[in-house]
């Protein structure tokens, strides 16, 4: 006598067999694969570059900076943790820190507030605003090689331009060593700074000042606010985060500052006008202490760092809430 085995509806087709997978479930696991590699794929030229270029010699030089080092060959003479003393005991690099902030200090007591009010001025309706900003903008879009060649030639001793220009309103007596004294070099470079760096700042304030929504501001003057009242109530809180974008680029900016100090006075006179960037180049390349010069770059990425972090931990933390994305197709 035979019998058939007749299968449980419990356990599928066979005893104790699992159900197959279901098809939505691979389909599922199949394009979230897909998204992973279609990602990594335009990802992957973005971090070779970024290894190769950025992250590699950055830890290079955090390697280097233990070594006393005259940049041929591999680096040999280990001197553990000297070059970073050295930055404390060196008169050069702490009058370089105090120049950061004295720049930083004038860049934000001065340059930014001089690019909001001549943002709200080309916000408002006038005839010719287009080339006002195109004219305000236009130093920015220039090299700082050719904005410190022009100002060399402007501020020259004697027979530049802005000499000339005083001889001739009888003013010569204000005329100056400009770059060349010790007493007028950072105030000359600071208002070369602010011709070339003003413009960018006041476009970003313009930008945010075009969207801050003029029902607002119509809103305040039915109710008979003053110019400065709206402009104090309204207008400069909806413009907070443009604000807070500006004064993080401009310290950043005072931090890194090289191209514009190295072609217009080489940190001179008697390293007057030096900056953190032109010291670290002078050791580098032309006295070849490279082991000094990474310790000296080391200390600048600290002090950006550190700043960028506070700033984004203390000021930027609520311009940032929710700015985050998925990768994910199905929306969660």
């Amino acid at each position: 006598m035979t019998s058939t085995f007749l299968p449980d509806e419990r356990t599928g087709p066979g005893l104790g067999a699992p159900p197959p997978p279901a098809p939505r479930t691979r389909s599922r696991a199949r394009r979230r694969t897909l998204h992973w590699l279609t990602a990594t794929g335009f990802q992957l030229p973005a971090l070779v570059l970024f290894l190769g270029l950025v992250l590699l010699p950055m830890l290079f030089a955090l390697y280097a900076a233990f070594f006393r080092w005259g940049g041929f060959g591999m680096p040999t003479d280990h001197v553990g943790g000297e070059n970073f003393t050295r930055l404390f005991q060196d008169d050069v690099f702490l009058g370089d820190l105090w120049r950061c902030l004295v720049l930083v200090a004038l860049t934000l007591v001065v340059q930014l507030p001089f690019a909001l009010a001549m943002a709200v001025l080309l916000n408002q309706r006038m005839r010719g605003r287009a080339v006002y900003r195109m004219l305000f903008f236009a130093p920015y879009v220039l090299s700082e090689a050719i904005t410190g060649i022009l100002f060399g030639m402007i501020f020259a001793p004697d027979d530049g331009f802005a000499d000339q220009v005083l001889g001739r309103i009888g003013l010569d007596g204000l005329g100056g060593q400009w770059f060349a004294d010790q007493s007028t070099v950072m105030a000359t470079l600071f208002l070369v700074m602010t011709w070339k760096y003003f413009g960018f700042h006041m476009m970003l304030c313009l930008a945010g000042l075009q969207a801050v929504p003029r029902e607002l501001t119509e809103a305040a003057l039915i109710d008979g606010a003053g110019p400065w009242q709206r402009f104090r109530n309204v207008t400069l809180p909806l413009l907070a985060p443009t604000l807070r974008i500006s004064v993080f680029l401009a310290v950043i900016g005072s931090i890194q500052l090289f191209d514009l100090v190295w072609v217009t006075t080489a940190g001179g006179p008697d390293h007057h006008s030096e900056t953190m960037a032109v010291t670290m180049f002078q050791y580098g390349f032309k006295r070849y202490q490279v082991g000094y010069a990474s310790a000296i770059s080391v200390a600048m990425f600290a002090i950006s760092l550190v700043f960028a972090l506070a700033y984004q931990r203390f000021v930027l933390r609520r311009d940032l809430e929710g700015a985050t994305t998925t990768m994910r197709g199905d929306g969660k």
